[in-house]
Order: C-alpha cells, then structure tokens, then sequence
C-alpha cells in the first residue's frame, strides 16, 4: 500500500509518500516547507499567517512530492490529512486538499490525528511490536502514554500548564535567542555550566507522571532581571542549565511512568521518545541510560521524524489502513483531539 500525507497543523506545510513494507515502512518522498521567517518577527506561530502559507504552498508540494515518489495519484492508495489537534485554520486547509484529491482520485481518505502520527512513527522505521511506553514532547504536548495498539493509548501523565516545548520557547524569548527556542538553547548551551543557576524542577517526587514548566519560566525570569545584561558566558550558563532543567524533570517523569508501565505490561520492552522535543540530544542520551538501567530499549525516530512532518502523517494512515480504519469525507477537523478521548482533559496516575 501507498499514501500521500499532508501535515498543515501547525506552521510547517508538510507532503510525503510513504510505503508499506511489512513491520515498517519506506519513505519515497518527505517534504517540509517551513514558515520560520514569516513567524520570527513575532517570537512564535501566528495562526492567520500560518494558514495563508499553507493555502499558498500545499499544492505545489504535494505536486512535488508524487514527482520525486515518481508516482501519479491514480497510483496511491489513499490520501492522510492531519484533521487535529492543532491550529484550526491550518487544518482545514490540509484536511479540504486532502479531501478533495481523494474524492477526485476516487481514493480512500484518512483523518490522523497528530499526536498518534508522533506516537507511531517510531514504527515507521523500526520494527516494534506493541505495547511500549512513549513520551511524546512538543511545543503543545507533555505526555507519557501507554501504546497498546493503533487507536488504543492510555495516558498516565500530561502538562498541567506549559508544555516542554514552549518552555524552551518561552526562556529562549527571555534570553534573546530567538524563536523556535528549543534547538536555540540546545546551541547556546554548548559549553555552559548547567549547574550555575539553581533552577526548579517542577512536580519533582509527586507520586503522579504529570509535567509542569510554568515555574520554570517565571524562575528564569527572575534570573534574567537580577543577572541582566548577560555576556556570553551568562547566556550560556542559564541555556544550560534551562537545558538541564527540563530534561531531568523530563527523565525523572518517565522513570516514574515506567513503574507504571511494566507493572501493567510486563512484556512491554521499549521507551520511546517523539516530538520536536525528542529531537534534543542531551535528553535523548539521559533516556537511554534510563531505558537501560529500568532493562528496556530506548526507540526515537531521527530527528527531521520528530518535528511536524508528513511522512508520520502518511505512515499513520497507512497503520490505520491496515485495518480498515477509513474517514468518510464530511469528517470535520478538530483543534482539541486527545489521543485517550475517554479521559478527562486531565488524569492523574498515581503509583500505587
């Protein structure tokens, strides 16, 4: 089986072709039109601007995506959109493409979720049976989540506020390094002391797996003022130890996840990371040694797979394709789409 993916939930204008093989798949095309210069100005997305470069570029890049695939759309087998969650004017542009080209091919149509296409798309180049225990860290999201199966996901552990992602945003802005924050710290935190400025770990010890940054950030704000103007070496010190700051509350998090985890599934063998987050060296080397000394496998995709892309979103369809799972085309595009719908918008586990 083949399918198009269009990711537009966000601000990447995303297309990629994506086959079936087997326990995994092969990627034929993967393209990312970025839209950072537009929303750099602004220190983060704005919705507006971000759906106008979407509806101004999506379809030359599917176009461009079927040619370096060296297919036709009467060759594909279905067409994903991303239908949420997300920013709602950018969804409806993917999802109305979507639609529409596979209404004129006369192809099945696949409505992803955004979140399942991060969690699954660690499958898409290894071969990992279910269930593993995944942390899926991103700009919107902070979850820990149990994947037993396509469409089957239990979340022991969410954000209370900030997520991952826009900490590294938000003390990025503080700092002056510019937008998107989290591979601007990751830069400046070459070479910096992470132990100079004492920062929070919020929900540090509390029997449950949820996050919280908000303290964090207004930490660092107090530091910028009372340290302020920085020199080099102060920029590199407080990105470090920000750095650090989110990647051991991160790490202590998912180790108490794993308890969980293995009691309830002790065939389980993998920890996976996904999200832009994932993509940050320094917690990807902490969750392996963590993964190792709680006896699992450590699994993340490859860095350009964590951020917003489309091959997840194809590679997702094609897992729900599998098994019959096809959208009929009055589906509409949802902003909030958890992946645990059965859940309270909040749900603390608690070890026991």
């Amino acid at each position: 089986m083949i399918v198009l993916g269009i990711e537009t939930s966000c601000d990447e204008t995303a297309a990629a072709i994506v086959a079936d093989e087997g326990s995994r798949g092969r990627i034929l095309s993967n393209l990312v039109l970025a839209q950072l210069d537009l929303h750099r100005p602004y220190g983060g997305v704005v919705p507006e601007i971000a759906a106008r470069a979407h509806l101004g570029g999506l379809d030359r890049l599917i176009a461009q995506a079927l040619r370096e695939a060296r297919l036709s759309l009467a060759e594909i087998d279905a067409v994903a959109a991303a239908a949420g969650p997300g920013l709602i004017g950018g969804l409806v542009v993917g999802t109305t493409m979507g639609k529409a080209l596979a209404w004129a091919a006369g192809k099945a149509f696949l409505a992803v979720n955004h979140l399942e296409a991060h969690a699954l798309s660690v499958r898409l180049c290894a071969a990992l049976d279910f269930p593993y225990l995944l942390l899926l860290v991103s700009g919107g999201h902070s979850q820990l989540l149990i994947c037993a199966g396509v469409g089957r996901y239990t979340r022991l552990g969410t954000t209370l506020d900030d997520a991952a992602g826009e900490a590294f945003d938000k003390t990025a802005k503080l700092l002056g390094l510019g937008y998107p924050g989290g591979p601007a710290i990751e830069r400046a935190a070459r070479g910096g002391d992470p132990r100079r400025f004492p920062l929070p770990r919020p929900m540090r010890g509390r029997p449950c797996c949820d996050f919280s940054f908000s303290g964090l950030k207004t930490a660092v704000r107090e530091v910028v003022g009372k340290v302020g103007p920085f020199g080099a070496r102060e920029e590199a010190d407080l990105a470090a130890s920000i750095e650090l700051a989110i990647c051991e509350t991160l790490a202590e998090r998912t180790e108490r996840a794993i308890r969980l985890f293995r009691r309830r599934h002790p065939e389980g063998r993998a920890l996976v990371a996904c999200g832009g987050v994932a993509a940050n060296g320094s917690l990807r080397l902490r969750l392996s040694a963590l993964a190792l000394h709680s006896g699992l496998e450590f699994l993340a995709p490859a860095p350009d797979l964590c951020t917003d892309n489309a091959a997840m979103i194809a590679w997702a369809g094609l897992e729900r394709l599998r098994l019959g799972f096809v959208d009929a085309l009055d589906i509409a595009p949802r902003p909030r789409w958890p992946l645990d719908e059965g859940l309270p918008e909040r749900r603390h586990e608690v070890e026991a």
